[in-house]
């Protein structure tokens, strides 16, 4: 009998399961994801599910983390400070696939050097520069980016670039071309750029889950689930973060098909910061060609073809008043639910709630608390933002005592972004605590902020809503109208070329929500989702039937629901893919690009059985490095021709090999 451990560390809460022999679900346990040391929420989880099983941790065979929190970080804005070194490029390519605005103010070098699209040296490298840069630009910053044009093709200038970054500073060091192996150097950059964003905090996440296993008494292999839903070991994913974004929700989707069985079907995830909707298509999600999207960027990473929208059950509330017009919206920032924070600090958060009650106007800062979070690294700080942070302190403090100037309105949320402190304010949650849907925390401060929330005044001079009740339920029914959306959009998305318009217009088209309504006039009109949604995460009995209902389909909420990601993050396989390219510089010569660098042959079989070879060794070494066993690899040839004088001529080709086996599990 085979007991394996699933753990998922989401934005909220960290969940566990225990399975036996990948066939039932013995037990499972969920406890607060404690941010400010993330081993004391995954510790308790795991006990918790151990004590429910009785067992005890020798016999786990294999242990299992999904984690929600690069996700999060990066629809959020949140991570280390970084720096990027660009080689060979131009300063304009900065602004190309958000380059710039995935840097976010972080230093940058673009420097000489980089190779042509056959690997030939474009211009050396200099390396004066980058030393330059590191002694003057570099104050703060926890992780490094290197990119180079075309390093795909010939990553010299990249792998030295490294090695002096890594001498001179020791910080970690990310280069393009391990993330990815297609051409486009500023897609690239943008991948290279997160990855070294992620490291710190992802290292600290899986640094503290192996030692609070060990501390447990779990000796067992420690596995990690990327975005495509395989599975890595736990060192790999520390080296490449960025391939666990959309970990969690890839391991949902793996989680509802173990749990239903469903061929095709919807997923749709609710966590505590996003929605993740994805397609179930003959019992697999599809991989997204184009890498996986996150927020605003789209990166070179392979992952599940996943809709992530910044909306969940702790989604903070905004009022948008357009004329006369009021209307909610939530997301796509996390804050603290007032009910968990009033749970944790009782007589600061009731002692300032039952104040601002007591005034007759409402403060711009009411309901809302601040508190920082210890433990992470704080270099590169303006003045202003570390004043800020030092009258933060230690403590919960409501948000109107710490803010003096409205410029520190910009340095409080620059904090937030490097996830320095967190911001308490009304969310779905509380909503639900009002209305009885949940009773996890404290009801009663959720009550006293929604009181004071819908006090605000609206575009026509009147309140929000008349009471905490009716805004509450005002929340839900917004969160309900924004899921329907986002399962609209996806729908659409894969259609196709079926419609003109773009996903977001077509689900928010006056038609479609005329229909939706079932319209009769003149014009009957009808709307319905033509497949069936697996609703999953804990919040999903609260408020996915009205989702259902909107959308007039089949809404399935398997029994396990809550703790779908721990379910998947446990019953994948280990995949590991490599992928090369063979082009054809001149007549008669075929390049096969190389780690090593490039290696010309005269034949282009040759060269394609010399890449897939090494293409095969390499991820077979990867899949056996990440723990697997009974490995097979299969190649996918992508070989591309050009007609000339009625003869098929080799222009160039891509290989991709792909080793995937199940994880090797403890010896009992």
């Amino acid at each position: 009998m085979a007991l394996l451990l699933g753990v998922d560390t989401g934005g909220t809460y960290t969940d566990a399961v225990l399975i036996r022999d990948e066939r039932e679900v013995i037990s499972s346990a969920k406890s607060l994801t404690t941010r400010a040391d993330l081993a004391i929420g995954v510790g308790a989880a795991v006990r918790a599910v151990l004590a429910e099983a009785g067992v005890g941790p020798e016999e786990i065979s294999l242990a299992s983390l999904s984690t929600t929190l690069a996700t999060n970080a990066l629809v959020e804005g949140q991570g280390g400070r970084v720096a990027l070194i660009y080689i060979g490029f131009k300063a304009a390519d900065l602004d190309r696939h958000g380059l710039r605005d995935a840097l976010k103010g972080d230093p940058a070098a673009v420097i000489e050097g980089g190779h042509t699209h056959a690997g030939a040296e474009a211009a050396p490298l200099d390396v004066e520069a980058i030393r330059t840069f590191l002694e003057t630009e570099t104050e703060g910053v926890t992780g490094f980016a290197v990119a180079g044009v075309f390093a795909t093709r010939n990553p010299a200038h990249e792998a030295e670039a490294a090695r002096i970054i890594a001498a001179a500073t020791g910080k970690p060091v990310t280069c393009s071309h391990q993330l990815s192996a297609k051409l486009n150097g500023p897609k690239r950059a943008v991948t290279a750029v997160l990855n070294a964003r992620l490291i710190g905090m992802i290292d600290r996440l899986i640094g503290r889950a192996q030692d609070t296993l060990v501390d447990l008494g779990i000796t067992a292999p420690m596995m990690v689930v990327r975005g495509d839903g395989a599975l890595m070991s736990a060192e790999q994913a520390r080296e490449r973060p960025i391939e666990t974004i959309l970990s969690g929700p890839a391991a949902s989707i793996v989680g509802a098909r173990w749990m239903t069985g469903a061929d095709q079907a919807l997923v749709s995830d609710i966590g505590g910061t996003t929605t993740d909707v994805a397609l179930l298509r003959d019992g697999k999600p599809a991989i997204d060609p184009e890498g996986a999207r996150v927020g605003a960027f789209r990166t070179m990473v392979e992952a599940v073809a996943m809709r992530t929208t910044g909306l969940g059950g702790d989604s903070q509330v905004h009022v948008q008043s357009e004329g006369l017009k009021t209307t909610l919206f939530l997301g796509p920032r996390r804050v603290v639910p007032v009910a968990l924070i009033a749970s944790e600090a009782p007589d600061v958060v009731h002692a300032a709630l039952d104040n601002q009650l007591a005034q007759s106007a409402t403060g711009e800062y009411d309901g809302r608390f601040v508190r920082a979070l210890p433990g992470v690294p704080a270099g590169g700080l303006s003045p202003r933002e570390a004043t800020v942070l030092e009258r933060i302190g230690e403590a919960v403090h409501p948000l109107g005592a710490i803010l003096r100037t409205r410029m520190e309105q910009g340095a409080l949320n620059r904090l937030v972004d490097r996830g320095l402190v967190q911001v308490a304010g009304v969310t779905p949650s509380d909503a639900s605590h009002m209305l009885a849907r949940v009773d996890s925390w404290d009801r009663e401060a959720a009550e006293k902020a929604l009181t004071l929330f819908a006090r605000r005044r609206g575009g026509d001079g009147n309140r929000l809503a008349p009471s905490a009740e009716v805004l509450a339920q005002m929340i839900v029914d917004q969160l309900t109208e924004q899921t329907a959306l986002t399962l609209l959009e996806t729908a659409f998305a894969e259609e196709g070329d079926a419609f003109d318009l773009p996903p977001a217009d077509l689900a928010r088209h006056v038609l479609m929500q005329k229909a939706l309504a079932g319209h009769r006039g003149i014009l009957a009109l009808d709307a319905s989702l033509n497949t069936d949604v697996v609703g999953l995460g804990a919040s999903a009995p609260s408020y996915y039937p009205a989702v259902g209902e909107r959308l007039h389909c089949r809404m399935i909420l398997p029994q396990h629901a809550g703790v779908a990601n721990a379910i998947g993050a446990v019953v994948g396989r280990v995949t590991m893919r490599r992928s090369g390219t063979v082009t054809s510089p001149s007549e008669g010569r075929f390049r096969v690009h190389l780690e090593q660098g490039p290696l010309d042959f005269s034949g282009s079989d040759e060269a394609l059985l010399a890449l897939e070879d090494a293409l095969a060794n390499d991820a077979r070494s990867a899949a056996e490095t990440a723990g697997a066993e009974d490995i097979h690899v299969h190649f996918e040839r992508d070989i591309r021709t050009a007609e000339v004088e009625g003869q098929s001529v080799f222009v160039e080709a891509t290989l991709t090999a792909e080793a995937s086996g199940r994880p090797r599990v403890a010896a009992e």
